[in-house]
């Protein structure tokens, strides 16, 4: 799903907006108390609520950016075949498409959308961190759950549904700027949409209000599975990691125990996200729809048309994108932490 990769308000690399960490105190309590393991040799700055949203959603806005021209790959191979000939479509290539691209459009075509993604970037990260707060108290005034001995099973549920939920609540909140973000960057010679503020307001008297939420379904129906499987993924990896290499960097650990957990949960849920990507892109500019029964309608018409493998259409600049994403949003979060830590907004 959109924005996969983050990075948690205690400092751990994380996968859509969810909290992959234990509060980093509680985390290296729990380290000591179950591996003996040294404390991480990676200093963090500690910041404001203000300052953590600021470098959270620039590095987030910056990692997109430098990923825009495979996430915009990702999406143009995503939604062929909606008004093709399955029959003459090729075999998707990123270098034939990447070509096609900078001969056709411009070498800046390469970041249509990408505009909207950085807007969108500051209000998602500000919902999912407002939510999961609110959400995290809400939980722990259940009882059983409002642990105070530090129980790390109660206290990995509550993050985690804590999570989930706030995953829900931000997507839903800034999920028109998601759809037209996609149905920019869908945009090949023939130029629809002139801007943001154009698309929404041309969605609306096209299509009506409703027609800025087509396809959230699929995006409300993948947030769980894609913070569970990154979750469990990586609290497998770093466990098993730091059991056997107790001395590696934690830096290292987190990087690389955050890209394979991204592969994961982009592998698992990436038919739903080629689905949300189509059904976005229903109806635009007075085109005849295509799928006229629904979610599960859509999958079914996918795998008669293309087969199983059109729900994985352009999966392969997805992976390319993990990687590198994981990496710039984590060094950049780390800089910017740094730099705020002595700001206005935490004296």
């Amino acid at each position: 799903m959109e924005a996969r990769v983050g990075v948690s308000g205690h400092g751990g690399v994380v996968d859509g907006g969810a909290r992959k960490f234990l509060p980093q105190q509680q985390q290296h309590q729990h380290q000591h108390q179950q591996s003996q393991l040294p404390p991480p040799l990676h200093h963090q700055s500690q910041i404001g609520t203000v300052p953590h949203l600021l470098a959270g959603g620039i590095a987030g806005a910056f990692s997109k950016t430098c990923t825009a021209p495979l996430a915009r790959l990702t999406i143009l191979f995503q939604v062929q075949g909606m008004h093709s000939d399955v029959a003459l479509l090729s075999k998707p290539c990123m270098w034939r498409e990447a070509l096609r691209i900078v001969k056709e459009e411009g070498f800046r075509a390469f970041w249509k959308g990408n505009l909207v993604t950085i807007v969108h970037r500051l209000p998602y990260s500000s919902a999912n961190f407002y939510a999961y707060e609110r959400y995290k108290s809400l939980l722990k005034s259940i009882p059983g759950l409002n642990s105070h001995g530090g129980n790390a099973s109660t206290d990995v549920f509550v993050h985690f549904i804590g999570g989930g939920l706030a995953g829900i609540t931000a997507a839903s909140a800034t999920y028109p700027l998601d759809l037209v973000r996609t149905r920019l960057a869908a945009q090949r010679n023939a130029v629809y949409y002139r801007g943001i503020w154009h698309a929404l307001s041309t969605i609306c008297r096209d299509e009506g209000f409703f027609g800025l939420y087509k396809g959230l379904g699929a995006t409300l129906l993948g947030v769980g599975p894609s913070i569970a499987i990154s979750f469990s993924v990586y609290e497998t990896l770093r466990s098993n990691w730091r059991s056997k290499r107790p001395d590696d960097s934690t830096v290292v650990v987190s990087l690389a125990c955050g890209s394979l957990s991204g592969i994961a949960s982009s592998t698992a849920t990436f038919p739903l996200d080629l689905v949300r990507r189509r059904m976005q892109l229903e109806g635009v500019a007075g085109r005849a729809r295509v799928y006229n029964n629904g979610l599960f309608g859509t999958f079914g018409h996918i795998i008669r048309n293309e087969g199983l493998r059109g729900l994985y259409r352009g999966i392969i600049p997805e992976y390319y994108k993990v990687v590198p994403s994981v990496g710039i949003v984590f060094m950049t979060y780390e800089t910017l932490k740094t730099l705020l830590s002595n700001g206005p907004f935490n004296s």
